[in-house]
Formats: structure tokens, sequence, C-alpha cells
């Protein structure tokens, strides 16, 4: 069983920036994709982005891409995503996700394993 704990929500002002972390507890950690999606209040859960086993290829949502970046340490089981220049449309509960099946990126039914999840909350 993989379980996976976020971190590092909070609020912040438009513009700002925030580091969220997702720990993983698993030996076998850098066999997972890892992902981010996020759901706002009424809204359906959306893929953010994704990063392989190897930290080589990542994934990005098109309105994220250059605001966002993810990485991985495998060494201490834990994903990142830096966020800046974040938007109050960026608010939303944002949740860290794993699977094993390579190719699966954006579909959140791909990914086997989630957080329990972290608010980030941006004002305007």
């Amino acid at each position: 069983q993989v379980q996976l704990v976020e971190s590092g929500g909070g609020l912040v002002q438009a513009g700002g920036s925030l580091r969220l972390s997702c720990a993983a507890s698993v030996r076998t950690f850098s066999s997972y994709v890892m992902g981010w999606f996020r759901q706002a209040p009424g809204k359906e859960r959306e893929f953010v982005v994704a990063i392989t086993w190897s930290g080589t290829n990542t994934y990005y949502a098109s309105s994220d891409k250059g605001r966002f970046t993810i990485s991985r340490d495998n060494a201490k089981n834990t994903v990142y995503l830096q966020m800046n220049r974040l938007k109050p449309e960026d608010t939303a509960v944002y949740y860290c996700a794993a699977n094993t099946v390579s190719g699966s990126y954006y579909d959140a039914g791909a990914y086997e394993y989630w957080g329990q999840g972290t608010q980030v909350t941006v004002s305007s």
C-alpha cells in the first residue's frame, strides 16, 4: 500500500509562490509516475502536472506551463510542485497521486494512489 502525504499549502497573495511537497511511504517510489491534480470548489478534479519515474520527462497542463515546475527526489521519496506567479484561479485543493502505468499521465483514473490534499488559496 502506498501512502501519500502532501504539505506546503496555504494562503498567498496573487503573484506569490508556494512549494508543495508530497512524501510517499513506499520502498519502490522510483517505480511510480507521480502527478499533481487540483480541485476547485464546484469543479471537477483537473490535471496539473506529472513526472516520470526517472524525472526525465514532465507533462504539464497548458494553462500552468511556465508557472509551475514539478520535480522529484527518489532518494527522499518525495515529489515537489513549485508554483510561481500564482493567480486567484489557482485556488483549489491540490492532490498528489501515484501510478505504475507508464504512458498514463493526464487521466486521474489511471492513478492508483492519492494523498488527502492540501489547500492552496490565492487572494487577489
